[in-house]
């Protein structure tokens, strides 16, 4: 362990017809599996230098030789039944190794950066807990001191009342709130962007 912070990276493999399949109902697998892995190397751009330990947790299986550069990200499997049981057991897991701040995000966020992810940990100095709220009712980042289950029970993932059931969860935390940002899940989360316009050429 080289520091007191961990960052858990939440990913899903790359493979065609596999991810993002919300937005490919719109664009089509390809264009969708190409925006997800050019948001794979943003993440590992904003995430690389960061000055924290990371591991990236894998939905299917870990993928030695890919974008994360086992120099710098460890790599585990997410383990458990849902999203919540899943992301429960990645902090549990961190918190038994002796991390004092944890934060969690996914890899699908054009919207954040390496500074973003700094501030977030910088609060977790003087709160318990840290949360980047999404444009679509969850968040983006979730980040605490100590290992919280019930923060992941009782929760309809995916859906916009992610973010209001956590938050009556922590009703009596301390916690501090983000900026609000926007993930990448549909064609209208995208269709303005220029960055995404090279994939949504026909």
């Amino acid at each position: 362990m080289n520091s007191k912070n961990l960052l858990l990276i939440f990913t899903r493999n790359p493979e065609l017809g596999k991810c993002k399949t919300r937005l490919a109902a719109a664009v089509g697998d390809q264009a969708a599996l190409d925006i997800y892995n050019f948001l794979l190397n943003h993440t590992v751009q904003i995430t690389k230098n960061l000055t924290t330990d990371k591991i990236v947790y894998y939905s299917e299986e870990i993928w030695k030789n890919d974008i994360w550069d086992i120099n710098t990200f460890d790599k585990k499997l997410q383990k458990g039944l849902d999203l919540g049981e899943r992301m429960s057991n990645a902090f549990k897991n961190g918190f038994e190794k002796g991390y004092q701040k944890i934060i969690i995000i996914g890899s699908d966020m054009y919207d954040l950066s390496q500074e973003d992810i700094e501030n977030a940990f910088l609060k977790l100095s003087d709160n318990d807990y840290v949360i980047g709220p999404a444009e679509d009712g969850g968040y983006y980042l979730l980040g605490m001191t100590k290992w919280n289950k019930n923060l992941f029970k009782n929760k309809e993932w995916g859906t916009q009342t992610v973010l209001n059931d956590t938050l009556n969860t922590l009703k009596n935390e301390k916690k501090q709130l983000l900026e609000t940002k926007n993930d990448v899940d549909y064609y209208e989360d995208i269709k303005d962007i220029n960055v995404f316009q090279q994939f949504l050429k026909k």
